[in-house]
């Protein structure tokens, strides 16, 4: 063991580019804020599951081009667990004094958390795209392509219905939707890995809007009512966005049982 880790050409630190990585997190409070630093750095790393989200979404989708429900069932089941650290993280943010917060978010103007590219992404590619949401990025090329890449692309809502019609389920309608998993949920031995799949899809949807829910209360904890960095109404735009589902047939399905 130790000849192979003295005679290796490539070492943890090369590989995952720590020394660069430790290097990402650059305060803007001067003197700098005790918790600038916990700010920076679960952001970053909610980029960073972001990023493995959209991987594995992107992987569901193709898996359910190719008829490959195993698969895409796989892929759903690493988003939802990711979903449901995503979530957690949001308490340790809490852990900040508001005093310590308000050292250093005046510093963060314009910036805003509503300026999450890749949160976006995840909303177009999981079923809710937005073309005004999109408009809003249309000044920063680097997101505006992104989402538009996303917007025009099917989502993964969509490509579940269509492996659902390809497998003879009629899905032409909302109505016919529900009851096509209603069908789903009535006989789970029967359609197994559909069965699943649902199941996965609306544990993503429950795992985004409970994050959404905590992201208000942790703002309002911090904050109370006061304004967004980016100009929204802080708590009070967050509060609009509850009720967005990317499966809202799987949702009305439990009320036909």
């Amino acid at each position: 063991m130790n000849n192979y880790v003295a005679n290796s050409p490539l070492s943890y630190n090369e590989y995952l580019k720590v020394t660069e990585l430790i290097g990402l997190q650059s305060t803007l409070s001067e003197p700098t804020s005790h918790d600038e630093l916990l700010f920076i750095v679960i952001h970053q790393t909610y980029e960073l599951w972001f990023k493995q989200i959209l991987h594995e979404i992107d992987a569901s989708i193709n898996w359910l081009r190719e008829n490959r429900t195993f698969r895409a069932n796989h892929s759903l089941k690493t988003v939802a667990a990711i979903g449901k650290v995503v979530v957690s993280q949001i308490h340790i943010l809490e852990t900040m004094a508001q005093i310590g917060f308000l050292e250093f978010r005046d510093k963060l103007n314009p910036a805003s958390g509503f300026q999450s590219t890749q949160f976006r992404e995840i909303e177009f590619v999981s079923g809710a795209k937005d073309e005004k949401m999109m408009n809003h990025f249309k000044m920063d090329g680097f997101a505006f392509e992104r989402l538009k890449k996303r917007f025009d692309q099917p989502s993964l809502a969509e490509e579940f219905w269509n492996l659902l019609g390809r497998k003879g389920f009629p899905v032409e309608t909302n109505e016919e939707k529900v009851q096509t998993i209603v069908e789903i949920l009535t006989s789970p031995e029967r359609h197994a890995d559909f069965f699943i799949m649902q199941d996965l899809l609306i544990e993503h949807d429950e795992n985004i809007a409970l994050w959404r829910y905590n992201h208000v209360l942790m703002v309002e904890r911090m904050l109370g009512m006061k304004r967004g960095t980016g100009g929204s109404e802080g708590a009070g735009y967050l509060r609009t966005t509850l009720s967005k589902k990317f499966f809202p047939e799987l949702w009305e399905a439990r009320t036909h049982l």
